[in-house]
């Protein structure tokens, strides 16, 4: 199974993903370039951005419209 297959089936499962998430678990240095094939094949994935000294991207998959996302 490749990278981005690991992290679509992370994501689907409801998971968000960080660049450190995905280089521990599927040895994925750039996660940011995986979520972007992800996005051309048609998957809705929102990037959030944290909020701390050294921000970093958080990834999942958009909701079903009617469901609110929980605070991070």
């Amino acid at each position: 199974m490749t990278q981005t297959e690991h992290i679509l089936q992370a994501l689907q499962r409801g998971e968000r993903l960080t660049p450190l998430d995905a280089l521990n678990r599927f040895g994925c240095f750039r996660l940011a370039a995986r979520v972007a094939e992800l996005r051309v094949d048609g998957h809705d994935i929102v990037t959030l951005r944290s909020n701390t000294d050294n921000p970093y991207a958080i990834y999942h998959l958009k909701l079903p419209e009617g469901q609110q996302e929980l605070a991070l």
